[in-house]
């Protein structure tokens, strides 16, 4: 079962989650073309091309046809900014613009990973500007994102490491590798048809909100199929995400007034005995 601790005698195991349209509602990168505007790395019509596809992503997904071409896009659109003005864009307005559209769902499962003992990592298509902080964001354990080449402080346009189709399903593997994860007990959620070699590399694949192909693909393979569609600020959960460290308890339906009495129960004593005052949002 999902909830259940590991038996650390075992090996390790992880939860492999897509970002867009699988932990958060929209597409990261596009979400940013606001912010990018007013820090004036693009214009206005680039906001509006943005915008449209964002659009079309959303009512859609995206196809691999699909995904090439906004590679393009973006990888000439960014072409020339400065690395450290995106990062900081990004810092400034990461609350403003993701907080508000990340899945309760999906943060619930999150939190039931971290609970049974599994680490948490963020696969992305998304470059690693805007993955990694959404990922500490979340609590993810690790994150893998497209690279793009950097030189003297700027992108060039290029992509030195493009985190998409198989590509993913290698980085899993190579992840699984190195910390040592059972494959064969881990998990993966996608909402898109092109990561089903993402899908296919662990015992536990799911398809979440998915796109028309990955519906049926999943129901020929057995898959679960899960819709996630509530986007919730965390703060406005229950506090699990502003505790000094991860919850005993399973998060989601399992949660009720007993583990909120219990956090502050929690936050008291630790405050009493430390000096640690309670976060206030």
């Amino acid at each position: 079962m999902l909830g259940t601790v590991e038996n650390h005698s075992l090996p390790r195991t992880a939860a492999f989650f897509d970002l867009d349209k699988t932990v958060i509602a929209k597409s990261s990168t596009l979400t940013f073309s606001k912010s990018f505007y007013q820090g004036g790395l693009i214009n206005r019509r680039a906001v509006l091309r943005t915008a449209y596809a964002q659009f079309v992503f959303l009512v859609g997904g995206a196809d691999h046809d699909q995904m090439e071409r906004m590679r393009e896009y973006l990888s000439a659109l960014c072409r020339g900014w400065n690395v450290q003005q995106v990062r900081e864009l990004v810092a400034e307005t990461l609350h403003e613009l993701i907080d508000p559209i990340i899945y309760d769902e999906a943060a619930s499962l999150i939190e039931a990973h971290h609970a049974a003992g599994r680490d948490v990592v963020i696969v992305s298509t998304s470059g690693a500007e805007v993955v990694e902080p959404i990922g500490e964001l979340l609590g993810a354990d690790r994150v893998v994102a497209t690279r793009m080449v950097v030189e003297d402080g700027a992108f060039t346009g290029e992509v030195e490491y493009y985190a998409y189709g198989p590509t993913k399903a290698e980085a899993i593997r190579e992840l699984a590798a190195s910390e040592g994860y059972d494959l064969s007990r881990c998990y993966a959620y996608s909402d898109s048809v092109t990561d089903i070699p993402m899908l296919e590399t662990v015992g536990h694949p799911h398809a979440v909100n998915p796109d028309r192909a990955l519906r049926r693909e999943a129901a020929a393979r057995d898959w679960p199929v899960l819709s996630f569609s509530r986007p919730v600020r965390l703060k406005q959960r229950l506090p699990a995400f502003s505790m000094p460290s991860r919850p005993a308890l399973v998060a989601g339906a399992a949660i009720g007034a007993a583990a909120l009495t219990a956090s502050l129960v929690w936050l008291a004593s630790r405050r009493r005995t430390s000096g640690t005052p309670i976060a206030r949002f």
